[in-house]
């Protein structure tokens, strides 16, 4: 691990409702927080494609293999296993679900599907037809919302199989990741360079991001309620704090392209860097430390906290990532 040393950006705040901006900096430093170096764990055949990944209610991470068509699941200090599909239905995000289930979309095949903890799986089918979903999670209501890429639309879909869509005001914006915050769901619009928000009741409002090109992506929000994302074509972390104010923080590599993101108790976020092959931590007060992978190209995609308090991500070379604290057995 040889994280970046340094270096200095600079962080340009957006005051919602100002147009206010101000640059101050942001630090990048070494090491930092107590955490060992990554190891990484292979799952797959290398073709098979881990890209997303989550912590299931039986201790085990979960994990999609976007190009074999197959659910994994690893339990740490024990060998992978995997679940077939569709070959060509490509799973792509998954979470998981209030029934105690794992819920994930089916890119390809435009399906939502569920498994559950002992391997059983079961498909629904949207009903726009090629909607392409792609970012899905469990709703405070109790559902499980996701986006339709293709379609310009949110959907929920209940428990019993129920679904609901609710078009976008704005079209070809591809909403992407989706997340909960409080009594709503937060999206991205990856062509739109905006955030999106949808109530339980429908309403959708739509945020425009202060960086053109941002692109973003991921999304997660942290336990003080601050929605965090990532811009993969501007190399930023953007944060809405609960107070309504935008904060674009520059990475130091702005060809990092960072792509999937989550947070931790303490309310830092960790995100992955497809392009720079890194593993990153941001604090809200806009430190950054980085964590270099151990292989080459490992193209590095989805990021969760495990259920061993460590930090995991999906890497599509056919491996997991583990990043771990020390001193904690984590």
């Amino acid at each position: 691990m040889t994280p970046r040393e340094g270096e200095e950006a600079e962080e340009y705040v957006e005051i919602e409702g100002e147009g206010a901006e101000e640059a101050v900096g942001v630090e990048e430093f070494a090491q930092g927080e107590g955490f060992t170096g990554v190891e990484e764990l292979t799952v797959c055949d290398p073709g098979g494609g881990p890209y997303a990944i989550a912590a299931g209610p039986d201790g085990a991470l979960w994990f999609t293999l976007v190009h074999s068509g197959r659910i994994g699941r690893l339990v740490p200090g024990e060998e992978p296993r995997s679940h077939r599909l569709d070959p060509d239905s490509g799973p792509t995000v998954l979470c998981a679900g209030p029934d105690g289930a794992l819920w994930f979309t089916q890119y390809k095949a435009h399906r939502i599907g569920r498994i559950t903890v002992a391997g059983e799986v079961t498909g629904f089918a949207p009903p726009t037809a090629e909607c392409g979903p792609f970012g899905i999670a469990a709703g405070p209501d109790g559902a499980l919302w996701f986006t339709e890429t293709a379609a310009d639309r949110i959907g929920r879909l209940g428990t019993d199989g129920t679904f609901t869509e609710y078009p976008l005001p704005v079209t070809g914006a591809f909403p992407s990741a989706i997340a909960a915050a409080g009594d709503a769901m937060w999206f991205t619009l990856n062509q739109a360079d905006a955030l999106g928000r949808i109530g339980m009741d429908g309403a959708v409002t739509v945020h425009e991001l202060p960086t053109e090109g941002a692109a973003p992506v991921g999304i997660a929000v942290g336990p003080d309620g601050g929605v965090w994302w990532t811009e993969i074509g501007a190399g930023q972390i953007g944060r809405l704090a609960p107070g309504g104010r935008i904060t674009a923080y520059p990475l130091p590599d702005r060809s990092a392209r960072p792509h999937a993101i989550t947070t931790d108790a303490a309310g830092a976020a960790w995100f992955t860097e497809w392009g720079g092959n890194r593993l990153g931590r941001i604090t809200p007060e806009g430190a950054v430390t980085h964590y270099a992978l151990p292989t080459p190209a490992a193209e590095p995609h989805g990021i969760a906290i495990g259920p061993d308090g460590a930090v995991w991500a999906a890497l599509e070379i056919g491996a997991l990532a583990r990043l771990g604290r020390a001193g904690t057995g984590a």
